[in-house]
């Protein structure tokens, strides 16, 4: 347990030096401020900007708190998805290419112990970036619009969080099998796309997928009750999770291996 708290205080230490722990929450506390402050404002953006004749009445009613705080998760999983895998896709690329993690690994220093602790930091930042984020977007929410039931924000805040979780363990799995992250990069956004459009246009064909929910908790929000089938995507992203994490471990060992 020592030498995984080591090594976890050590990827945080890099992200530190990196200014992720500045600039990625930043960047989610933005989007999270920009949903409410742009619903509250459209009408008057409209009128001045709209190009409506003169005399028009241009009234659109407020949106709901929760289908606010919902289109502000759909900012995270649009802008934010690629503000991560941007921020991360060269957790483990960049240390096989300069040559560091012979480093690590040729210290008694566990696979395993590497890999969680790897993915444990990201998942930290991630986590506290995503929650500052929906914070602000919450603050603007309640000052502008209106207040929000907290029940149902607290659960479908924690639902997308999984899916959050997902994609960088997705990540975290290519980052530990290519040498480019451009590759990472590309193969990481395509999945989470294709995941999104096919649980989008066939839900009834994918209830298990880990795309369907994004989905559960814009409506969990919206509506104040959860959707019927929540806890099959939940059960089977969470078993993924598990599963990219130990082909991670495995790959790296594999490749340090062979390596030497």
């Amino acid at each position: 347990m020592r030498q995984w708290t080591v090594l976890y205080k050590k990827e945080l230490k890099e992200q530190w030096r990196s200014f992720k722990w500045l600039w990625v929450p930043l960047v989610f506390m933005l989007l999270g401020m920009m949903q409410p402050v742009t619903a509250f404002y459209l009408p008057e953006i409209m009128e001045q900007f709209g190009g409506l004749p003169e005399g028009a009445v241009f009234d659109i009613p407020l949106p709901g708190g929760g289908q606010v705080i919902a289109e502000t998760l759909g900012q995270f999983s649009q802008i934010g998805t690629l503000i991560l895998v941007l921020a991360f896709m060269g957790t483990i690329v960049n240390e096989r290419v300069q040559g560091t993690w012979v480093m690590v690994l040729v210290k008694p220093v566990s696979y395993a112990n590497f890999i969680t602790a790897k993915w444990a930091g990201v998942a930290t930042i991630v986590t506290v970036s995503y929650v500052l984020g929906l914070a602000a977007g919450i603050y603007y929410t309640v000052l502008l619009i209106e207040s929000v039931p907290v029940g149902p924000v607290i659960s479908g805040a924690l639902i997308f969080l999984l899916w959050l979780l997902f994609l960088i363990t997705l990540l975290l799995l290519f980052s530990s099998l290519f040498k480019s992250s451009a590759a990472v990069a590309f193969l990481t956004l395509g999945i989470a796309i294709v995941l999104s459009l096919i649980s989008g246009v066939l839900p009834e064909f994918m209830e298990w997928s880990p795309g369907m929910l994004t989905s559960h908790s814009y409506e969990w929000l919206i509506t104040g009750e959860p959707r019927d089938g929540l806890w099959l995507p939940v059960t089977v992203t969470a078993v993924l999770i598990a599963c990219m994490i130990s082909l991670s471990v495995y790959s790296v060992k594999r490749k340090e291996v062979i390596s030497s």
